[in-house]
């Protein structure tokens, strides 16, 4: 998998993901979202239209980014996913928590 980072006004670090999101790749964006969601009110807009599969160890770092990002007054924001991994979050009742949108200019709009 592939993780790049741009920022973007006002405040927003969008990610972007590229490949294989799954239990070998999980830990590198781990770390990239970490970083990112420790700022005072962190906006994150993780860009999900390159990837290419995601299983259940990266909803995991997904969910606990948004998690934390909520604790410190601030928001991490899916884009574009796939209709599998939006089914797979509508599956798994995930769609009420982490906020979807269909590309990365209405996740940061909003």
């Amino acid at each position: 998998m592939q993780v790049s980072v741009a920022h973007h006004p006002p405040n927003t670090a969008v990610l972007n993901l590229r490949g294989s999101l799954d239990i070998d790749t999980a830990p590198a964006l781990k770390a990239n979202l970490s970083r990112l969601v420790e700022r005072s009110s962190p906006r994150v807009v993780v860009d999900l239209s390159g990837l290419d599969f995601c299983d259940s160890m990266g909803v995991g770092v997904l969910v606990a980014a948004h998690g934390r990002a909520l604790e410190r007054d601030g928001w991490v924001r899916l884009a574009a996913p796939s209709s599998f991994l939006r089914r797979l979050l509508d599956t798994l009742g995930l769609t009420e928590y982490l906020a979807l949108y269909p590309d990365v200019e209405a996740a940061i709009k909003e």
